[in-house]
């Protein structure tokens, strides 16, 4: 079978295995709405966990941004990993002892106001909406390529799906659908890297393929790598090309975010007691490691593969799967000296995102309008096709293919769906239970919740179809969002009894707009000013949120020391919850 018959029967089995689970567990009550009946063993939770983890960032994107940005791509590989440990070890036991489904929950008790616990909804709302904008595109980018459909058409195929499962079986239904987009993506990602490292490198372990030497010519597969790009003008792999303050604000930034982030967060609350919380932290962890340990190693070779397949051939001679790209406008080359050939090497082809023209050059290449640039690279290559054209690079079999695209998929859905929830109990328990309409009944609040879900994969479509960067970048911004927003607000409510509601409004406002400012200016109101030399204290949009972090807690410090202390039943409430023993369990009331 081609590709394509292969896709359809892979991601159609895969689908209809999330729609039967999700008709399975399908949610009766609040409870089961929110936190899947509190009762999700740890071993599943931690698999759940690290499907709503691993979103398309990490399955589609952080590969491709590691194969172009070579050792300042690690980056993502730290702050998501450290991230992830300080979630374990620092807020979630005592997240799940306080007892309640959502961050603004949180914070609405813990800081006693109506009005910080609005303030929690609204950055709840601006971060998911954020990070689920880059799921929907690696949705898009999945079906444009696999089932040869247009982008767009891809994300609508992908929110209807998404909307059947999370409106349908909320936190139950997606807990459970996610175990299977667990096995599934860490299957589809672990299959190719096997395959290609024993090509590459004679080891059937990436890892350590990774590590050692390419079969063809002898060497340290990264020194051949280092070799190429010198060749062709890039800079070398293994050197860094980032200024030192701004890896560490944006490694800070994603470590915090991580911490911070509503939709992983709430899923403490869906296993029966704290040590359950901590048990099912260290699954997740031990889940999680497996697909970022290979990332690096997917990366490379990838990137060696590419140079090897596509720089300095004959356009008319290149393997099929670049012109198959080519038509979902991932990939795109001008023919700027006439020579028929691909000339691939540093600096950027023409201004911009490809824009094509009607009809084909005289090398056959499709034509653009972009304006060509001065520098001899011809190939514009979009970083979020790096993994899913990587086992069509290496030559591997069609359902090999075809199951990175299910896999990729698995990984986009699973976190959007835990993002659409966490907007859907925003909205529905948050503000209309919790403060519009306090005796809505239990089935008008789940109603409103699916109401609420329902109109998030609307917008959320929107936003996959205007996205504002690459995948990884769009879910960098809302980690930097999350951090300079929710976790001051999260830690200091825990560790700092003097911590009032003046201080957490104050900071997480001040956070959250001076980090959406900044983001916002960059990337959208000024781009071309978008550079290192423009840049506060050489500070980039994706590490902003670090600064913005600092800003909230500074602020949220001195003005809750200039303003009355929190009442003495809440100061033995954040007591309490340091030491995380009992159950905690959780309730919507």
């Amino acid at each position: 079978m081609d590709v394509q018959a292969w896709t359809f029967l892979i991601v159609g089995l895969s689908f209809a295995l999330y729609i039967g689970i999700a008709i399975w567990s399908k949610a009766g009550s609040t409870k089961e709405f929110y936190v899947a009946g509190g009762g999700v063993p740890p071993l599943a939770n931690g698999m759940a966990t690290a499907a709503d983890w691993m979103s398309a960032a990490s399955f589609i994107s952080m590969a491709g941004l590691i194969s172009f940005l070579g050792y300042d791509g690690s980056v993502y590989l730290m702050g998501w990993t450290g991230g992830y440990v300080l979630l374990a070890l620092l807020l979630a036991p005592y997240l799940r002892k306080f007892g309640k489904f959502t961050v603004p929950d949180f914070v609405g008790d813990r800081y006693y106001s109506d009005i910080a616990r609005t303030i929690a909804v609204i950055c709840a709302i601006f971060v998911s909406f954020t990070y689920v904008a880059g799921q929907m595109r690696g949705v898009g980018v999945v079906f444009s390529r696999f089932l040869e459909v247009d982008i767009n058409m891809g994300i609508f195929i992908g929110m209807a799906i998404v909307f059947f499962y999370a409106v349908l079986g909320g936190m139950k239904g997606i807990t459970y659908t996610q175990v299977a987009q667990y096995c599934v993506l860490i299957f589809a990602y672990m299959v190719p890297a096997f395959f290609i490292s024993i090509q590459m490198t004679g080891n059937p372990i990436p890892q350590l393929g990774f590590g050692g030497n390419e079969l063809e010519s002898g060497r340290p597969i990264l020194e051949v790598l280092d070799g190429l790009h010198k060749e062709l003008g890039f800079a070398e792999y293994t050197s860094g090309k980032k200024p030192m303050v701004d890896v560490f604000f944006i490694t800070v930034a994603l470590m915090v975010g991580t911490a911070g982030l509503p939709h992983v967060i709430v899923r403490f609350f869906t296993v029966p007691k704290v040590r359950d919380a901590r048990v099912s932290a260290g699954w997740a962890l031990v889940f999680i490691a497996i697909l970022y340990t290979t990332a690096p190693a997917v990366a490379t070779f990838a990137r060696v593969n590419l140079i090897n397949t596509v720089s300095n051939s004959a356009y008319e001679s290149v393997p099929s799967w670049f012109k198959n790209w080519e038509n979902t406008g991932l990939i795109a080359w001008q023919d700027k000296n006439q020579d028929g050939k691909i000339q691939y090497t540093g600096g950027k082809a023409f201004a911009g995102k490809p824009k094509f023209a009607e009809g084909r050059g005289q090398s056959g290449e499709r034509l653009l309008t972009n304006k060509a640039t001065d520098g001899t690279n011809e190939l514009y290559i979009d970083r979020d096709i790096m993994v899913l054209a990587n086992p069509e690079i290496a030559q591997l079999p069609n359902w090999v293919i075809a199951l990175v695209a299910a896999g990729g998929l698995a990984a986009a859905l699973s976190t959007a769906a835990g993002l659409l929830l966490v907007i859907s109990t925003s909205v529905a328990h948050d503000l209309i239970k919790k403060q519009f309409k306090p005796d809505i009944s239990e089935g008008g609040e789940l109603w409103a919740a699916r109401v609420s879900a329902g109109v998030a994969v609307v917008i959320a479509g929107y936003f996959g179809i205007n996205p504002p960067g690459f995948v990884a970048q769009v879910v960098a911004f809302a980690f930097g969002l999350a951090a300079s927003s929710f976790f001051p607000a999260i830690i200091l409510g825990i560790f700092d009894k003097r911590m009032n509601r003046e201080g957490a409004m104050t900071g997480m406002v001040l956070g959250i707009v001076f980090t959406a400012a900044y983001i916002i200016y960059f990337k959208f109101v000024n781009p071309a000013a978008n550079v290192p030399a423009n840049w506060w204290f050489g500070i980039s949009p994706e590490g902003i949120g670090t600064l913005g972090m600092i800003l909230n807690i500074v602020a949220s410090l001195v003005v809750s020391r200039m303003t009355p202390e929190p009442p003495e039943e809440v100061q033995h409430i954040v007591e309490d919850i340091r030491f995380p023993k009992g159950a905690g369990s959780a309730t919507a009331h």
